[in-house]
């Protein structure tokens, strides 16, 4: 089975893990990098991923809808040499588009070295249906005698769907279902595979000495066996003996069980995500809260990575706007002079609601021209900052007010009037 530790997901945003505007990356890693978020299936940063999202599921459109029409005479006949063009440009772009996955595959393995990553590529369900998209089509060139088998194998190509399904919560969730309910499901697979097995031995040890021509050996049951286990049966293979019809009738209560066990399953898994879905739509919200600052050159974090300024615990960087580019962080990432920084922090179960009030000075305000230290003022209320001109003004007990100061005050008791107010 695929390890996947240190796989990233495609439906993941590659940005995450490999953001471009990293300081100090080689010209052809940041080539890597850029192509790894253009080949990752929903990734729509830009223009250049959505085009070539829009390009590989019309080619595959395309191309499954060219090998339909294909298979009908009137249509291959009359439009045959277009058909066999959208195929061959089609394949062509499947073939490129699986030598750029195999250059990008340590971006998908970053843990790994260059030769592993694209090992576990090649070996990976993904990377096996990208070769039998495009390799069944050339190899008839090479082996003439094959093509009748390699044709066969083009069909892999509409395994290439599943793709979508990073677009689509839906199809997610029935993965989701599948991949919890595994173990469950291979136990009925199981339980369903020696119930046969034995329901053609039984049924040979009864019809054989009635009907050798058709139960001929132990193994000559398991057809009828499987299509009266999974299905009411063909009628081509049936008992004739009145303890064969006998064991028949048992077989086919019992296969109405087997069927129903893994439909359960996955039933009782639906039942459960959406179940979950539902509990955290509904379950108790926590509040975090962001605050944005903008880094000066004279900052003590300008030119230290995230690592080193040392953030308080609870504290998380959630954001980082440069320009015109939106970058998630991690802990290489070097804050430069100008970037918007946008912090994060968990609210505390329990705690007691913290009140803000900003109270604007007018010209007869009794605080106007007072210093701060002069003020009659609650000891649980705090001016923490004054913005005067569009600039903050971190107060001390000197600061005069004047006109058309807006000052922030702090506490932890309600302030009651009729002027803003906020509550964090």
């Amino acid at each position: 089975m695929e390890d996947n530790k240190n796989k990233i997901s495609p439906d993941m945003d590659p940005d995450k893990f490999y953001p471009e505007n990293e300081p100090d990356i080689p010209t052809h890693e940041r080539l890597r990098r850029r192509i790894f978020k253009m080949v990752s299936v929903g990734v729509v940063d830009d223009i250049i991923n959505q085009l070539y999202d829009i390009i590989s599921i019309s080619a595959l459109v395309l191309n499954i809808l060219a090998a339909i029409l294909n298979t009908f005479d009137t249509v291959s006949s009359r439009y045959g040499c277009i058909l066999s063009g959208v195929e061959s440009g089609t394949v062509a772009f499947f073939a490129v588009d699986y030598v750029l996955r195999l250059y990008t595959a340590n971006c998908l393995y970053p843990n790994d070295n260059e030769i592993r990553s694209i090992l576990k590529y090649i070996f990976s369900f993904s990377g096996i249906v990208d070769l039998f998209s495009f390799l069944p089509y050339y190899l008839p060139t090479f082996f003439p005698a094959g093509a009748a088998v390699f044709r066969m194998f083009r069909a892999a190509r509409i395994l290439r769907l599943f793709r979508i399904n990073a677009y689509y919560d839906s199809l997610n969730v029935i993965a989701e279902v599948l991949l919890r309910k595994k173990q469950q499901l291979m136990s009925s697979v199981f339980i369903i595979l020696v119930l046969m097995l034995g329901a053609s031995l039984c049924m040979y040890s009864i019809e054989n000495p009635a009907q050798p021509e058709v139960f001929s050996n132990a193994f000559s049951g398991i057809w009828w066996a499987a299509s009266t286990l999974l299905t009411v049966g063909y009628g081509d293979i049936y008992p004739i003996t009145a303890l064969g019809k006998a064991l028949g009738i048992c077989i086919t209560f019992l296969g109405v069980g087997m069927v129903a066990i893994p439909t359960g399953i996955i039933s009782a898994g639906f039942v459960e995500q959406y179940s979950r879905f539902q509990s955290i739509d509904s379950g108790e919200e926590e509040d975090i809260r962001f605050i944005k600052i903008q880094i000066d050159k004279n900052d003590s974090w300008a030119g230290k990575s995230i690592a080193d300024i040392g953030l308080p615990k609870g504290i998380i960087i959630a954001v980082i706007q440069r320009g015109n580019e939106t970058i998630t962080p991690r802990g290489n990432i070097k804050l430069r002079a100008g970037d918007k920084i946008v912090l994060g922090a968990e609210s505390f179960k329990g705690d007691k609601p913290i009140y803000l009030k900003e109270v604007t000075m007018g010209r007869n305000h009794i605080w106007n021209g007072q210093k701060l230290r002069d003020l009659d003022i609650s000891r649980q209320t705090v001016i923490i900052m004054i913005k005067r001109q569009g600039k903050s003004i971190v107060p001390n007990g000197d600061t005069v007010l004047l006109e058309g100061d807006t000052v922030i005050l702090y506490s932890n008791k309600h302030i009651s009037d009729n002027r803003s107010e906020n509550t964090v």
